[in-house]
């Protein structure tokens, strides 16, 4: 519709361009928010309980690569704290 048509219209007109519009738009947006759940239901983790720590991953051993040249078995792999010496 032009603007001129716009104003032309009468109240009843209008009204019912008004009716129609907000069922269409009402239509698509339930249809957008249903297709949104979707795809946040495949997407969505099952939540671990709060106190529950996630599994850590095996590191494979590590040489070491230090000595203490005053007790050479005492040995750091270069990880971690190191030791005092």
């Amino acid at each position: 519709m032009e603007k001129d048509d716009w104003a032309s219209a009468t109240t009843g007109e209008l009204w019912r361009l008004y009716d129609e519009l907000t069922t269409v738009l009402s239509r698509r947006m339930i249809a957008k928010k249903a297709k949104l759940e979707e795809r946040l239901r495949r997407i969505e983790r099952p939540s671990r309980a709060p106190n529950e720590e996630r599994a850590r991953r095996p590191y494979p051993p590590v040489l070491p690569k230090y000595q203490n040249p005053k007790n050479p078995s005492e040995t750091w792999s270069g990880r971690g704290k190191q030791p005092d010496g």
